[in-house]
């Protein structure tokens, strides 16, 4: 998959955009990925299918752009001054429902991830590398503020704890991720594994 110009995209209003969002994520949670056509999405968002292509090149990378738009802005710039008021931060600026339909459309794409190669690509490129890279750089100023040591084994395993927690809640517990259960996962796991006094 190529990136996509983002002078493809100047035809279109940052309104009608997110609403063509919407609607994806919609079809997405109602039948799943591999269910989702560009037919389907263009008779729900009252848009041709020669729209869409042109803006998006196809479904994966118009799937992928439709969850990034439903994140919050950046993380890499939080500060508080601490690991454990950057990561609590985060984990507040998405409230318990939100994070409940983030599962759902996780769920409704689990399964699609691994079996297509366009997906695949279009999630890791516009999705995960640059979270990952943002989370890097909070991690970094903690090393470098000497909250973590730069030997700590459990740095190359963050990323890994915290999605695994978000990930996992609803397939152990058979409840969704809260706010409530990630910062407490973050204080009695990841800092600790980290070195990081919990208070």
């Amino acid at each position: 998959m190529s990136e996509v110009p983002m002078a493809r995209r100047s035809r279109i209003t940052p309104e009608r955009e997110a609403e063509l969002y919407r609607a994806v994520l919609d079809l997405l949670r109602e039948v799943g990925y591999d269910a989702v056509t560009m037919d389907a999405v263009a008779a729900r968002t009252r848009s041709s299918k020669a729209t869409l292509y042109r803006q998006w090149g196809g479904k994966a990378e118009l799937v992928v752009r439709a969850m990034r738009s439903q994140k919050p802005g950046g993380i890499a710039d939080i500060d508080t001054g601490t690991l454990r008021g950057d990561l609590h931060t985060i984990i507040g600026r998405e409230d318990d429902c939100v994070m409940a339909q983030n599962v759902a459309l996780m769920r409704a794409l689990a399964m699609a991830v691994h079996q297509n190669d366009d997906l695949r690509q279009a999630f890791k490129e516009l999705l995960v590398e640059p979270e990952i890279e943002e989370f890097h750089r909070i991690v970094r100023r903690a090393v470098d503020r000497g909250e973590i040591s730069p030997d700590n084994p459990a740095l190359d395993y963050v990323v890994h704890m915290l999605v695994g927690a978000f990930a996992t809640r609803t397939l152990i517990d058979d409840r969704p991720p809260t706010q409530e259960f990630l910062l407490s996962y973050i204080d009695a796991v990841v800092l600790p594994a980290l070195g990081v006094p919990p208070h």
